[in-house]
C-alpha cells in the first residue's frame, strides 16, 4: 500500500557532516527510518569505523521510508557563514524527502528555519542527537559517508593536499598542504587559517596554536 504523501505519525532524523573543515561542502541528509525494518547497529557516526559506515548506509537506503542528501558548497559557506550554510543543507535535504513527516528531530541545539518549506510538522533540536535518535543517526551516517566520498573524488584534483585522508579537516598534513601551496578553489576563504595562508602568512606558529583544537575532530 502506498504511503500518503504526508504521513503525521513519522519522524525525520536529520544531521550533517563538514561544519568543521577547512575545505570542501557542507553536507546533510534527512532520514524516515521504517518502523516495521529496524536496521541494528546505527548510532552516532563518528562511533563507526568506515567500513561500517559503508554497510550501515547501503542498508539505510534500501530500507528507509524515504531518504534525501544534500549539501552547501564552498561559496555558499563563505557567503554566509558555516551556521547559515549548514542549515541551508538542512533545508535543502529536507525539501528532497518524498514523503513529509509528521515530526522533524536535528541533531545540535539550533533547528533551520522552516520558513517556506512545504512541510506541515512539529520540529525539535536534539543535543547529541546521533547518539540518542536512531534516525538522526542514520542521517548522520548518510551525511558522513556522502561527504568522504565527495572529499575523495576531490583528491584526484588536489592530490598534494591529503583529502582522500583527512576529508578537509584541521590536521597537520592540511596544515603543511596549506602553507606550502596555498588554498585551492574549494576551501572555505572565510576560515582563519586558510585566509593567512591565501595571504602567505599561514606561519607554524599559527599551525601549532590551531592543531589542538582539532584534537577531538571526526576525521
Amino acid at each position: 500500500m502506498a504511503l500518503p504523501l504526508q504521513a503525521p505519525g513519522l519522524v525525520a532524523g536529520v544531521d550533517e557532516a563538514g561544519r568543521g573543515p577547512l575545505a570542501g561542502p557542507v553536507v546533510a541528509a534527512a532520514v524516515i527510518l521504517d518502523p516495521r525494518r529496524r536496521i541494528r547497529g546505527i548510532k552516532d557516526s563518528k562511533q563507526l569505523e568506515a567500513e561500517e559506515r559503508e554497510a550501515l548506509a547501503i542498508k539505510i537506503r534500501a530500507a528507509a521510508l524515504s531518504w534525501s542528501v544534500a549539501w552547501a558548497d564552498v561559496e555558499e559557506i563563505d557567503c554566509h557563514n558555516i551556521l547559515q550554510a549548514t542549515h541551508l543543507a538542512m533545508r535543502r535535504a529536507l525539501i528532497g524527502l518524498h514523503i513529509h513527516p509528521g515530526h522533524v528531530q536535528v541533531d545540535g541545539n539550533l533547528c533551520p528555519s522552516f520558513l517556506g518549506l512545504p512541510l506541515k510538522c512539529s520540529y525539535e533540536a536534539i543535543v547529541d542527537g546521533d547518539a540518542l535518535k536512531t534516525c538522526i543517526g542514520a542521517a548522520s551516517i548518510l551525511a558522513k559517508t556522502t561527504r568522504d566520498r565527495m572529499m575523495v573524488e576531490l583528491d584526484a584534483l588536489y592530490p598534494e593536499y591529503g583529502f582522500a585522508a583527512h576529508k578537509g579537516y584541521s590536521t597537520p598534513q592540511h596544515y603543511k598542504a596549506l602553507k606550502r601551496h596555498g588554498p585551492t578553489p574549494i576551501h572555505r576563504r572565510s576560515f582563519e587559517p586558510v585566509r593567512l595562508a591565501g595571504e602567505r602568512r599561514l606561519t607554524l606558529a599559527d599551525m601549532g596554536a590551531m592543531t589542538p583544537d582539532v584534537a577531538g575532530v571526526e576525521l
